[in-house]
C-alpha cells in the first residue's frame, strides 16, 4: 500500500519531464519550480548543494567550475530540487563572472520563493592559481518575533561546521 504526504505538486511540470523548457535561453528563474511549503510557521533550513556547477568566463570564454550552496528558510515557498538541477545546467554554455552568477541565482531564488532568508554560495574551483568564494545573502523584512527567530536559526546554522568549506 502506498501512503501520501500532504505536499501538493499539482503545479510541477518539469519533475515529471525531466527537460528544460527552453535550454538555449540560458539560466533564468522561469526555470525554477516551487511547491507550498508545508511547515511556514517553522525556521526550518533547506540547504542544496550543487558540485557540477559549469559556467564560461565572459572575456576568454574558458570553462569555470565551482560547487554552488544554496541555503534558505522557506516562507511558503520551497525550491523543487530536479528544477533547480536543471536551472543550474543552463549555466553550462553561460559566459558570466562568477560574481554576476552567485548574485543572479540569489535573486532569482528570492522572487520565485520569497524565503525568509538566502544564501547562495559559489565555491568557484581554483583557475590560473586563484581560487574565488562568493557569498550572497539577503534577508526578507519580517515582524520582530519572526525575524529574531529566522535569525537564531541562520546563526545556529553557520556556526556549524561545512564540509563545503576549503
Amino acid at each position: 500500500m502506498t501512503t501520501r504526504s500532504q505536499d501538493r505538486t499539482d503545479d510541477l511540470k518539469i519533475l515529471g519531464s525531466g527537460r528544460l523548457t527552453a535550454p538555449e535561453a540560458g539560466p533564468h528563474r522561469g526555470l525554477l519550480e516551487a511547491f507550498p511549503n508545508c511547515f511556514p510557521g517553522r525556521p526550518y533550513i533547506i540547504s542544496i548543494a550543487f558540485p557540477e556547477f559549469t559556467s564560461l568566463c565572459p572575456v576568454t570564454g574558458q570553462p569555470d567550475s565551482a560547487v554552488i550552496v544554496a541555503e534558505y528558510i522557506p516562507d511558503r515557498f520551497c525550491v523543487e530540487s530536479k528544477s533547480f538541477k536543471l536551472y543550474m545546467f543552463a549555466y553550462r554554455n553561460h559566459q558570466s563572472f562568477m560574481e554576476t552568477i552567485t548574485n543572479n541565482i540569489l535573486d532569482d531564488l528570492r522572487a520565485v520563493l520569497a524565503p525568509c532568508w538566502c544564501r547562495v554560495r559559489g565555491l568557484f574551483a581554483p583557475r590560473g592559481g586563484t581560487r574565488l568564494h562568493v557569498f550572497a545573502e539577503d534577508f526578507k523584512p519580517m515582524p520582530g518575533e519572526q525575524d529574531a527567530a529566522v535569525r537564531a536559526a541562520v546563526a545556529a546554522w553557520k556556526s556549524e561546521p561545512d564540509p563545503h568549506r576549503a
